[in-house]
């Protein structure tokens, strides 16, 4: 028996760092803030998919979460992160589309107002 006390305590060490480590609640509040970040940015109309895809997971990381699937809780957080994130990225650039447009829109009246104004061998 004194053979097999040696190999037990390797196996119950293995096992013991092979667990999942609950998250702690920074790991929420991560990802919490990544979604408000992505509101603030205007995803709710400019990126409304990823950031539902973002609330899903963190809802989906909490429920993991009282099943003791921590591996799983702590994969969803991220995935929340990174929609988030996505849907920060997304807002931008959809506004960064809106002041284009506004600008061409200007500049053509501008091209219009000349034209009028001077005629066509203005340009």
């Amino acid at each position: 028996m004194n053979r097999l006390t040696p190999l037990l305590c390797a196996v119950l060490l293995v096992a013991a760092s092979c667990a999942s480590v609950k998250p702690g609640p920074a790991a929420f509040d991560s990802a919490a803030q990544a979604i408000a970040a992505a509101e603030r940015a205007g995803a709710e109309e400019l990126a409304p998919v990823e950031l539902r895809f973002a609330r899903e997971k963190l809802a989906e990381a909490q429920r993991g979460m009282e099943q003791g699937k921590y591996d799983i809780a702590l994969y969803l957080i991220e995935e929340s992160e990174i929609n988030s994130e996505l849907a920060i990225e997304l807002s931008r650039t959809a506004q960064s589309r809106r002041r284009v447009n506004e600008q061409r829109r200007e500049l053509e009246l501008m091209r219009e107002q000349l034209e009028s104004e001077f005629g066509e061998a203005f340009e």
